[in-house]
């Protein structure tokens, strides 16, 4: 009778195991305050934000109506102007990046107007070294725990793409300029055919693959932004894991999505014309799309969720309610001159933090390439 009963309480523990695997899990939204930039400060333009670190908030003020309270916003951490890059990284990145090494999947996207530091904050300057952003000090954490954990043979492959006037064009191939095509199967999910995927073994080869691939893609000088992006890009790295367990392979496969998305823009700020205007254009009915899928996991109301309105939701569609472990990074302004833009921003951002993920380890996987 014990022993039935002790088979039935470890049945009892696998049931509850396998449940909460599959567990909802809340995205985490993080607000990342950029610094007044050259053109700001040579204006004189004012601030219209207040940052509360303790607190998770951050407090918008109209500079239209002087007498108006602040509207307040809470997020899972917000972060201010002096906030440097390795301290962002690891407050906002670093758990869901080991979580992708453990076997999840994981996203992290930087969504805000042009030219708020979306770029600087995913890929940091040229030069690195401590100005580095998330995608290389991902890379570097990545490698450090590959090389701490020699009883394990890992697998990083990697592919960078970008989404240009609603077209997908892979950043590593032959032809940067190719238009390739989205596809679905049960297995492999939303995918891209044909799509290059680069086999890494240490920092400096994944490195130099995210350099080759970022001067590929396309920028273009705005009245906001120099060097605005004019697409959305995305670096995905597979972590393809095997451990002996009690004498059997166990493999595992995570996948980490780093997305940087172009800027949502105004004309009549940009002052774009002609190509500049149509991509503007494109950029903003991609992120229309994006904020139309939120609102639709969020509300609940219908079943239908419309991925397919653009590749944008598509490829990034088992990151928004399906199975992946999200973080959203609210890149905003500080200027009075952009109120309007960032309290869109803000308004996206506390939307977002309501999107339920099915996030689970991804075990034996069918398509690893360890095996």
């Amino acid at each position: 009778m014990l022993a039935a009963m002790s088979g039935m309480g470890s049945s009892m523990a696998d049931i509850v195991g396998a449940a909460a695997a599959v567990q909802k899990v809340a995205s985490k939204v993080v607000v990342r305050m950029r610094p007044f930039n050259k053109k700001e400060k040579s204006e004189g333009r004012g601030p219209c934000i207040q940052i509360h670190k303790s607190l998770g908030q951050c407090q918008i003020l109209n500079p239209g109506k002087e007498d108006a309270p602040p509207k307040s916003f809470t997020f899972d951490a917000v972060f201010d102007m002096d906030t440097v890059q390795k301290n962002f990284y690891e407050e906002s990145c670093y758990d869901l990046v080991d979580n992708v090494i453990e076997g999840f999947n994981g996203t992290i996207f930087a969504y805000g107007q042009t030219g708020c530091g979306k770029t600087w904050t995913m890929q940091g300057p040229p030069e690195g070294g401590e100005l580095r952003g998330v995608i290389p000090n991902s890379f570097e954490q990545i490698f450090e725990n590959i090389k701490a954990d020699p009883e394990t043979e890992y697998l990083i492959r990697c592919s960078y793409l970008e989404i240009y006037n609603e077209e997908i064009r892979d950043l590593l191939g032959d032809d940067t300029k190719a238009k390739l095509d989205l596809k679905e199967d049960p297995d492999k999910g939303v995918h891209v055919k044909g799509l290059t995927d680069k086999v890494v073994g240490d920092v400096k080869g994944i490195n130099d693959v995210m350099d080759a691939g970022f001067s590929n893609r396309t920028v273009g000088a705005t009245l906001m932004n120099e060097g605005s992006s004019r697409s959305h890009a995305i670096f995905t790295v597979i972590v393809e894991a095997n451990s002996v367990v009690n004498g059997k392979d166990h493999f595992r496969k995570g996948k980490l999505n780093l997305v940087d998305l172009a800027g949502s823009e105004r004309q009549s700020k940009t002052g774009a014309t002609g190509d500049r205007l149509k991509e503007g254009a494109k950029i903003n009915l991609s992120l229309s799309a994006l904020g139309n899928v939120i609102t639709a996991l969020v509300d609940g109301k219908g079943k239908h969720i419309p991925y397919r309105d653009s590749k944008l939701t598509r490829l990034l569609q088992d990151s928004l309610g399906g199975n992946t472990k999200t973080l959203m990074i609210a890149a905003i302004s500080p200027a009075d001159y952009n109120y309007e833009e960032t309290l869109s921003t803000l308004r996206y951002a506390n939307r977002a933090k309501n999107i339920k993920n099915k996030p689970k380890i991804n075990e034996d996987p069918k398509d690893a390439m360890l095996r």
